[in-house]
């Protein structure tokens, strides 16, 4: 039905609400309260770190509404076969920008439906390729002092800086924004959740 409510979104991202509504779904959000800090185990590579912690704020807010499909999802840059995640601070984000524009690297995220009363559990990742540009001094230094790296997993958004440090991507773009939506658009269709535009 129109207008009716088809999911839950277990994410406070404004990007992921803004990917899901610009594409028409009609969803509520429910951030998870996981902490993430207690997911991050050695010996775990990228893409089984992103299905564990994207299922885990699935289930977290799963159980408070059963009767809903709840949609999580994480995402991490993996800079070869290491895990980056957001920035600490200034430094952390200085550091990161660097070591990630020098060289391609993943953008990884896990999609995890979880729906109880229809005993419903599936995890899923998408991974993207990007090729940056070589970044001088004074653009890390620029970058770093606009801020925009603050709460972004790689300490960058594609949205917001891809003409300027991106040369090209391999797969998804939405992908490095949050969520692939290519891919979220075939999971939701599984379970009969269609755009409502």
């Amino acid at each position: 039905m129109k207008g009716q409510v088809q999911f839950i979104l277990a994410s406070a991202s404004p990007r992921r609400k803004e990917l899901l509504r610009k594409a028409g779904y009609i969803f509520r959000v429910e951030p998870s309260r996981v902490n993430e800090e207690i997911f991050k185990k050695a010996g775990v590579n990228s893409e089984e770190h992103c299905k564990i912690l994207a299922l885990a704020k699935a289930k977290d807010v799963a159980w408070r509404f059963p009767d809903v499909p709840v949609l999580g999802s994480d995402t991490v840059v993996d800079f070869d076969g290491c895990i980056i995640g957001k920035p600490i601070g200034v430094k952390d984000a200085e550091r990161i920008t660097q070591m990630l524009f020098s060289k391609p690297h993943k953008v990884i995220t896990g999609i995890a439906l979880v729906w109880i009363s229809k005993h419903i559990e599936i995890v899923e990742t998408d991974t993207t390729i990007v090729y940056p540009k070589q970044l001088t001094e004074q653009q890390i230094q620029e970058h770093i002092a606009g801020g925009s790296w603050e709460g972004k997993a790689g300490a960058y958004g594609i949205q917001e800086t891809g003409d300027e440090f991106v040369e090209r991507i391999e797969g998804s773009f939405t992908n490095v924004m949050g969520l692939p939506m290519e891919r979220v658009g075939e999971f939701l269709t599984r379970f009969g959740i269609f755009p409502q535009k």
